[in-house]
């Protein structure tokens, strides 16, 4: 099976499409979410329970791959399909990210139009035309990463979508670096690609990376340069904005300037707000680890959201105590159709792993219902965004 975009538009005058993405390892329905297997793993279930929840297509991701347990460790092993048995569809990020979010600090919550500029401790130490040198989080030592090397450990990891590397820059540097830096990316781009056709025998297919920041001149610029190159399909990266609004204004901008017949990836956004803002403007998949992140802290994803506006519950919460109701009536997933918010809660307070696994187990559920309803809505030429957002909340 080879690699191919197909792709229409139920809904006059709307750039909300859908489509099927076809890979070595299986078909993906689009519009699609794509969870974050970040070490080869989901946390808290199996490759066979994310199958039972619909999933289609899961990330992996190079930064942390690489540095354990090794590229070329999980090519003696068959591959990552292979080493952690999962079947279908799979991508891998090219590091970029991980870098540069540890070296900037406040890059990842800016990305989704959340300004912060606090800065944490950083990993990254420099980047220069070569590449970006960082140091490893087990044990210090410095590793260079350069647009060929990344596409080399995503070549022995194996997976069906790789993605070129890039600077992700973040919000608070001003326009000249922004420039700068997404001209660099551009040449690594084009470095990627001449590494990714070296050793090209169809078994893999590659996305290039629009940057620009916040500026339409420069997203403008990114998005002339990789309809150019021949990509497989775009993704959308770097700092959306300092809020929502104009997180939405980059990604409607961005999308109306690219290449309609490749597929078009958003990079680490996962709010369902912002998934149905994207279905609108054309975004194809989306990734990101919030759906299981939360997860882990006793967060589960509700319709409706919560009092305070998020769009999942708090299940730690002291009201939950003696609720006898499951995560969400009509949900089907098998910790609604088994258990209650009160015992959920228990298991949250008495620290037991099987509390992580069943609020896991109903955020991925609900995140596939959640794109299996906007597919459908599309098909029967539903284009409301209300209407999208009761199916959503």
């Amino acid at each position: 099976m080879s690699f191919s975009f197909e792709y229409t538009y139920p809904i006059n005058n709307s750039r909300a499409r859908l489509g099927k993405i076809t890979t070595p390892h299986g078909v993906i329905e689009t519009p699609a979410f794509i969870f974050c297997a970040t070490k080869a793993a989901i946390k808290g279930l199996t490759p066979a329970q994310m199958k039972e929840a619909g999933t289609q297509i899961i990330l992996a991701n190079t930064y942390h791959l690489m540095i354990q347990p090794g590229a070329e460790l999980i090519k003696e092993m068959g591959g990552l399909h292979r080493f952690m048995g999962w079947q279908g569809p799979m991508l891998t990020d090219s590091g970029g990210f991980q870098i540069f979010s540890l070296g900037h600090g406040s890059v990842a919550q800016e990305i989704k139009g959340n300004r912060n500029n606090t800065i944490t401790n950083k990993s990254l130490v420099n980047i220069t035309e070569e590449g970006a040198i960082f140091k490893s989080y087990l044990d210090g030592k410095k590793i260079l990463l350069t647009p060929e090397k990344s596409i080399e450990v995503q070549r022995n990891l194996g997976v069906d979508l790789i993605v070129v590397l890039d600077e992700c820059t973040p919000f608070h540097v001003d326009k000249a670096y922004t420039r700068k830096s997404m001209e660099m990316s551009h040449r690594w781009a084009t470095r990627s690609y001449e590494e990714f056709k070296r050793y090209d025998n169809g078994s893999q297919s590659l996305y290039g990376i629009i940057q620009g920041g916040i500026y339409d001149d420069l997203r403008k610029e990114s998005c002339d340069f990789v309809n150019q190159q021949p990509f497989f399909g775009h993704a959308i990266g770097g700092s959306l904005g300092a809020n929502k609004e104009q997180m939405s204004s980059v990604i409607e901008m961005t999308t109306n300037s690219l290449d309609s017949k490749r597929p078009i990836h958003l990079l680490g956004i996962g709010g369902i707000q912002d998934i149905i803002n994207g279905v609108n403007h054309g975004i194809d998949t989306f990734d990101c680890v919030h759906p299981t992140r939360i997860a882990r802290h006793g967060g589960a994803l509700v319709r409706g959201g919560d009092e305070n506006g998020r769009d999942h519950i708090n299940l730690y919460n002291s009201k939950y105590k003696l609720d006898q109701n499951p995560i969400e009536d009509n949900c089907h997933c098998y910790s609604c159709r088994n258990f209650s918010r009160s015992y959920l809660r228990h298991l949250l307070k008495a620290q037991e792993l099987l509390a992580i696994q069943l609020i896991t187990m109903h955020n991925v559920h609900f995140m596939n219902k959640l794109m299996h309803d906007i597919r459908a809505m599309l098909r029967a030429k539903t284009h409301n965004l209300d209407l999208l957002h009761e199916v959503a909340v």
